[in-house]
């Protein structure tokens, strides 16, 4: 592919070079002759001067230095750098492409309604009352439990399980090991201390354009349902308790846990080890950094971050204040003495 072919399809504007011709796609210390790499934080764009990449896809207000290794280094002007290289990627790595037909091995029940151009690989099992949309591709090893209903353009990579009932909207996701309409965690207590499984009924519900990666869970409910509204992203690890409401374009990141019927807003962030109370809601667009305890609601728009959580500024300020403790706890107790001897000496004058 030329440069001036790729910046085209880009919809960006190039600065010279539209002859080279391109190859890949590459990191701005990896990248060699006939790559194109990327710079989305200014802050390093002294390291432009080292690539040896063939363009950049550069914000339209970053200069660009050139060093002695490519004097040659044009650039593509972009309004998001990062968003434009990774649909530079694709142009470069298609992805996988599966026949229609179902593998010999699989086991389709006879009420099952598999739409047209599926795929269903190896050992794949697919129960009665289900229903699939066109174009899907079940890989290989994946469980759907009866009576679920998938839509269009569903990838479900291999020992993926979508429990019974459950429904998944167009253009879904699954991950390798991600189950779908597990149980929720629901016991009651009997009185001789031991515990009574409480029935998980409700079905999950998963809109258009979610993506679940590998070995999340998002468990079903005893009553109500769980929902994953469309195009959030869920990342490996993380859990999605009974009853949680997870809004549209929502990420959660590695290792996030939402206890049940945590409701989370339209567009927030939930960075890695975030873990959340049940019964809270956080606020549309909202933003919850690594390791945090969510105790409370959040309101929407906020940074929150610690153990419990707090205002992400308050946070960086008592995180300040414990870097310094210990010379703190030395100059209180140096001051209680000095106290101490003061009261002291008042009292022999007296």
């Amino acid at each position: 592919m030329k440069l001036g072919e790729l910046a085209a399809r880009l919809g960006c504007k190039l600065e010279g070079g539209e002859d080279i011709a391109i190859e890949g796609v590459a990191g701005i210390e990896e990248a060699r002759g006939g790559e194109v790499t990327f710079l989305s934080n200014p802050k390093y764009a002294s390291a432009l001067s080292k690539t040896r990449a063939s363009a950049v896809i550069v914000d339209e207000n970053v200069s660009i230095e050139r060093g002695a290794n490519m004097p040659s280094l044009f650039a593509i002007r972009s309004q998001n750098p990062y968003l434009d290289f990774a649909r530079a990627i694709e142009f470069f790595h298609a992805a996988p492409q599966y026949s229609p037909g179902i593998h010999p091995t699989a086991v389709i029940a006879k009420s099952a309604k598999v739409g047209a151009r599926a795929h269903i690989g190896p050992y794949c099992f697919v129960d009665e009352g289900v229903e699939i949309g066109r174009n899907a591709v079940l890989h290989s090893f994946v469980t759907v439990y009866r009576n679920t209903k998938i839509g269009d353009d569903f990838l479900a990579h291999s020992q993926t399980v979508v429990r019974e009932g459950c429904t998944i909207g167009n253009r879904v996701t699954l991950q390798n090991g991600a189950v779908i309409g597990g149980d929720g965690f629901g016991f009651a207590k009997r009185a001789d201390g031991g515990w009574h499984k409480i029935v998980q009924q409700a079905p999950v519900i998963i809109e258009d354009d979610v993506e679940i990666q590998a070995n999340a869970c998002v468990d079903r409910a005893t009553v109500g349902e769980t929902r994953v509204r469309r195009g959030a992203k869920i990342d490996d690890l993380v859990l999605v308790g009974h009853a949680c409401d997870v809004g549209e374009d929502a990420i959660l990141c590695g290792q996030v846990g939402l206890a049940g019927s945590t409701r989370v807003g339209d567009r927030c962030i939930l960075a890695g080890q975030v873990g959340v109370a049940g019964h809270l809601e956080i606020g549309a667009e909202a933003i919850i950094t690594s390791q945090s305890g969510v105790h409370r609601d959040v309101p929407p728009g906020a940074m929150h971050s610690g153990y419990p959580d707090m205002e992400n500024k308050q946070w960086l300020r008592v995180m300040a204040a414990l870097k310094n403790l210990p010379e703190t706890q030395k100059t209180v107790r140096r001051l209680t003495e000095e106290l101490e001897q003061l009261k002291a000496d008042q009292s022999r004058s007296a």
